[in-house]
């Protein structure tokens, strides 16, 4: 569950049982629905069972996440299959020397990576946070005098292992307006006093017109913390 609190997605836990049309013995089910219900009261997590909702060759725990406008999206899943080794033959030889029929653990943890991916997008209106952003720090030069120094911290900047790139065309206000629209987390200006001083003009997403002077050494140390505790503002 942790794996999608770090999404900032809210999750919940399904346990779903034998449905009517399944295959398999009852003895079978009966073992594999103890086994997956033993293992989530030893975690100690809530869940909700959902009667007849299993796959039909074994039960399974689904995990759910509801996304910033309510929707409920099914991602993880963990399945026992006790049916598909018995007809496929598998085996494998135990401590004790003797062939013994394995189980097969279906798995995934975020289902379809694509999936995922679109579910993020409309959680955050694409409005990433910093770590997840595609491109976090986008510096944007005053002019082209100021170039060679807004230049100078692009590398800095991806020194430090954060995605950024230079953006020194256009008018500086109509090159604002697009770094909104396209939802960058921070927007580095770097004009005459910035480039004499070492310092540059931060806009951080969200907080409108809002700019704050600080080092560049400060900056990249700030970009750097939002990405290493992968905050999610």
């Amino acid at each position: 569950l942790g794996h999608y609190a770090a999404f900032g997605l809210e999750s919940r836990v399904k346990f779903a049982t034998r449905p009517e049309q399944r295959i398999g013995s009852d003895e079978q089910w009966d073992h594999a629905e103890a086994e997956l219900r033993q293992a989530l009261e030893a975690t100690g997590c809530e869940y909700d069972v959902e009667e007849g909702d299993g796959a039909f060759y074994g039960p399974k725990i689904d995990f759910h996440v509801t996304d910033s406008i309510g929707r409920s999206w099914q991602l993880g899943t963990i399945q026992l299959d006790y049916s598909a080794p018995e007809r496929f033959g598998l085996e494998y030889i135990g401590s004790d020397n003797k062939p013994h029929r394995p189980v097969i653990i279906h798995r995934a943890v975020c289902g379809s990576f694509e999936r995922f991916i679109a579910i993020l997008i409309e959680h955050y209106a694409g409005a990433f946070p910093t770590w997840l952003a595609p491109e976090q720090v986008r510096v944007l030069s005053v002019g082209q005098d100021w170039d060679a120094s807004a230049k100078q911290l692009v590398g800095a900047l991806v020194e430090a292992g954060i995605r950024a790139t230079l953006q020194s065309r256009e008018t500086l206000g109509y090159r604002i307006r697009e770094a909104e629209l396209h939802k960058i987390p921070y927007m580095a200006v770097v004009g005459e006093r910035e480039a004499l001083d070492s310092t540059v003009a931060v806009r951080e997403r969200g907080k409108g017109k809002k700019q704050e002077v600080m080092s560049r050494d400060n900056f990249v140390s700030l970009v750097e913390e939002k990405i290493r505790t992968r905050s999610l503002t």
